[in-house]
């Protein structure tokens, strides 16, 4: 087996020889590593289903127990709560972002290709991507569109931010930032158009799938994509 340990801004354990891919999230954010025994690969499963079907505030932890068929104490050996849950989840999903950014731009020279290429990835149906290890990707994107931003809007934020619980979503915004600033070294907002395309992206996905009237998504063609490279590339002439 070949084994390739990439340290990035994110830590990913990549064995070429099968293609599967390990994404580390900061220890910080769990108890007991859930990415190395059956049980917590289980949880992570099992969590991302439930919370789609239920929303997250109905979601619970006596719920998870009972769908995995495991006691509710055993999910808090793993994870403090729910909150830390999710942002375990959101953090995860913002490093196979981080990963996919590496790879896809890595030997594009042209800082516009790269930017364009960056955006093309944060603004992709997630269907497109695989299984990777417990994590259903796709399904985790709809806790992104719909839920993430409760991991972050809460009264604990700065303590929590201080902890770095957010380092992964903030290391993503970083390296477009950079990639920005290659292109235009004077442009004063490369953070404020980054997180703004995130969140657009979010909310323009979310507005397509329940308020339709808010967006001008068309099922023919990739307009959240064409919207937001047109507007990166204009605001940044």
């Amino acid at each position: 087996m070949i084994v390739i340990l990439l340290y990035l801004q994110a830590k990913y354990l990549v064995e070429m020889d099968n293609l599967k891919i390990r994404i580390e999230v900061d220890q910080e954010l769990y108890s007991k590593n859930p990415a190395l025994s059956d049980l917590g690969k289980k949880i992570l499963s099992s969590s991302i289903e439930l919370i789609v079907e239920l929303g997250f505030e109905k979601f619970t932890f006596k719920k998870l127990g009972e769908v995995i068929n495991s006691p509710e104490s055993s999910i808090y050996r793993y994870f403090k709560n729910k909150h830390i849950l999710l942002i375990y989840l959101t953090s995860w999903y913002w490093s196979w972002i981080e990963y996919n950014l590496v790879f896809a731009t890595i030997n594009i020279k042209s800082s516009k290709e790269r930017l364009l290429k960056s955006i093309d990835i944060l603004t992709k149906p997630m269907s497109e991507c695989q299984q990777i290890s417990s994590m259903n990707v796709s399904l985790l994107s709809n806790i992104i569109i719909s839920e993430s931003l409760k991991s972050y809007h809460t009264n604990k934020v700065d303590e929590e931010n201080k902890k770095g619980y957010f380092r992964a979503y903030k290391l993503v915004v970083q390296r477009i930032s950079d990639i920005i600033l290659e292109l235009k070294p004077d442009f004063q907002y490369p953070h404020m158009l980054v997180s703004t395309i995130i969140e657009g992206v979010h909310h323009q996905k979310y507005f397509a799938e329940h308020l339709p009237s808010l967006t001008d998504i068309n099922k023919e063609n990739n307009t959240i994509e064409n919207f937001y490279k047109e507007m990166a590339l204009n605001f940044i002439k």
